[in-house]
């Protein structure tokens, strides 16, 4: 079965950060489709490449060239004349689909009989919902198969976002794109939008989450990991938990439906590619949907591949509150909810020492790489324990 997204004409131009009429609507951040060209050259990155062979109990989308051309041919391309594998990615594998009147990116996405998630369902109706918005700084839904784990989207030249390329003005487009999603909540196509993946409403709801990963942690097999987390983080987590149990005025009173946010869920500049004119595209929203938008400011300055400067935190944290009826409530949530996240992300970084996680990281890397990989995780969750460790002395 396919879903084919209209295709409307676009117009040449630049892509800009989206601004707002005199009566508050969105106004398209309009991207340049134009006559469309084979691009030999450019980098695309953040995408993934696929692994040799399946790991085991992994339902792997084999690509099979009869149906990504009826996919093709869905969205006005023609039959693909090369597909390419793209690097950078964790959990899919992706490819550049050369065509001879175009190219575009296409998606095969994870999936596992212990990890039910739609990501492919949650990606395309997150793009299509911006897309309607006029919020066009990600790659247009094009079209997808379900059935086949299908997704192709539209093809971004850009480079991966670095940590020395965060600026102020970085920031402010990150501040527009959540800022543009949240002025069209009210529209009737967000009532379709799921609920983020480990979305939370409650102050106890986030402290569930995150003891739930520490808890699948201590099952782990490996000896350095295991000692690891349960003589180091572990007892970390007991304090973090205690204190903010303590610190918080309500554990279960839940967050009014007028209080939560669309998100793009797992936002942060490890998820963007730069282009040439400066302009970010946003990528991977295969978890979002609505969520504590507390929760997307402590994700976007916790995920670790491209850090932002905690001087950054205020004026981030202030720009997204402002969307919401009290922003000064969203920002203490925040605040308190720092050093919780700050666990989440050590949990992360080991979950390539889990079996279904790993698994999926074996769907995306080449088996060769994901020991290298597993050392690495350990090393940078140690660091960034003794990191908590130390702010909170």
């Amino acid at each position: 079965m396919l879903c084919v997204r209209g295709r409307s004409p676009g117009s040449v131009g630049r892509i800009g950060i989206p601004a707002r009429s005199a009566e508050g609507a969105v106004r398209p951040c309009k991207r340049a489709r134009g006559p469309r060209r084979v691009r030999t050259h450019g980098v695309v990155a953040r995408l993934c490449r696929p692994a040799s062979r399946g790991a085991e109990g992994v339902r792997v989308t084999s690509l099979d060239h009869a149906t990504v051309n009826l996919l093709l041919a869905a969205a006005e391309f023609g039959p693909a004349r090369a597909l390419t594998p793209l690097t950078g990615g964790k959990n899919n594998r992706v490819y550049r689909a050369e065509t001879e009147n175009g190219e575009a990116v296409l998606k095969a996405y994870f999936r596992h009989p212990n990890d039910t998630r739609d990501r492919l369902g949650a990606e395309f109706a997150f793009s299509r919902f911006a897309w309607a918005s006029g919020i066009h700084c990600i790659p247009e839904p094009l079209t997808s198969n379900p059935d086949a784990g299908l997704g192709l989207f539209e093809y971004v030249n850009g480079r991966p976002t670095t940590a020395s390329d965060v600026s102020a003005d970085l920031i402010e487009q990150a501040i527009e794109f959540v800022r543009d999603l949240n002025t069209a909540r009210w529209r009737p196509l967000a009532s379709r939008l799921r609920v983020a993946s480990e979305a939370c409403f409650s102050i106890a709801e986030h402290l569930g989450t995150v003891s739930r990963r520490v808890d699948r942690l201590a099952a782990v097999t490996d000896p350095e990991t295991a000692a690891f987390v349960n003589r180091e983080l572990i007892p970390i987590w007991e304090e973090v938990r205690s204190e903010t149990s303590d610190t918080a005025l309500s554990l279960d009173k839940p967050l009014e439906p007028t209080a939560r946010c669309v998100s793009p869920s797992d936002f942060g500049f490890h998820n963007t590619l730069l282009e040439a004119d400066g302009r970010v595209r946003f990528l991977d929203f295969e978890y979002a949907g609505w969520d504590d938008p507390a929760k997307l400011i402590c994700d976007f300055f916790c995920q670790p591949a491209v850090p932002v400067p905690g001087c950054f935190f205020e004026p981030f944290a202030n720009a997204i509150a402002a969307c919401f009826p009290d922003p000064e409530s969203v920002v203490h949530r925040a605040r308190l909810l720092m050093p919780v996240y700050r666990v989440k992300w050590v949990c992360i970084r080991l979950n390539e020492f889990l079996p279904t996680s790993s698994q999926r990281r074996a769907f995306s890397l080449a088996t060769n790489k994901l020991e290298a990989r597993r050392a690495t995780q350990l090393n940078a969750a140690r660091a960034a324990l003794h990191q908590l460790q130390e702010a909170a002395a």
